[in-house]
């Protein structure tokens, strides 16, 4: 919900930073493996307990993904590029969830599955979208120049790494906010299915 008022804030410092990047040799893939390797040890720094650490590699893993579509927007981007972002992006949200599982079981595992569950069906009913819209030729650029086709919804990148942040800044409620953000996760899911519904609906298979 938040993205298009963030990309034009985030964008051009993006972007500069970005072009700076390209001009020095560095390739948009090693960036999106490098966010997704903090991103990672940022998870295994919950399970252990070090929450501080891991909201700063939490958001530099985060700076990363963004930096990464600025570098491929300097250079030349590529298909495979933007698979490998997504790939490395739903890895990245499944790993945290599966730090505060590892950190405290037996008051999380339960909240941390349903969690996950929320995020399987969220992004199931993206990519489902973004298939049919490429199939149907429909684009978009309200949240920046994509190799997918990004749908709108009640939670985006935007609500789900301040969601992550809060829930680094207080573990002890992880629980509770996981079940609140998972069911807005799955009105968020519903919502893309009914506009998928609306949208497809209108244009038969060929």
């Amino acid at each position: 919900m938040l993205d298009r008022w963030m990309r034009p804030l985030i964008d051009p410092p993006l972007n500069r930073l970005g072009r700076s990047l390209a001009r020095a040799g560095l390739h948009a893939n090693s960036i999106t493996l490098l966010g997704l390797a903090l991103g990672l040890v940022a998870a295994g720094l919950i399970g252990f307990g070090q929450m501080t650490a891991a909201l700063v590699l939490l958001l530099a893993s985060r700076v990363a993904d963004g930096l990464d579509g600025a570098v491929a927007r300097a250079t030349t981007p590529t298909d495979f590029g933007g698979y490998l972002d997504i790939c490395a992006d739903f890895l990245f949200y499944g790993a945290i969830p599966m730090g505060f599982a590892l950190l405290a079981p037996d008051t999380n595992a339960v909240a941390a599955a349903f969690l996950l569950l929320s995020f399987y069906v969220n992004g199931a009913s993206f990519l489902g979208y973004a298939i049919l819209a490429e199939k149907h030729g429909l684009k978009t650029s309200t949240r920046g120049k994509k190799s997918l086709y990004f749908t709108g919804g009640l939670l985006e990148g935007t609500e789900t790494i301040g969601f992550f942040c809060l829930i680094c800044l207080w573990p002890s409620a992880f629980a509770p906010l996981a079940w609140g953000f998972g069911t807005l996760c799955l009105v968020t899911a519903t919502s893309r299915i009914v506009l998928a519904r609306q949208v497809f609906d209108a244009h038969p298979k060929d």
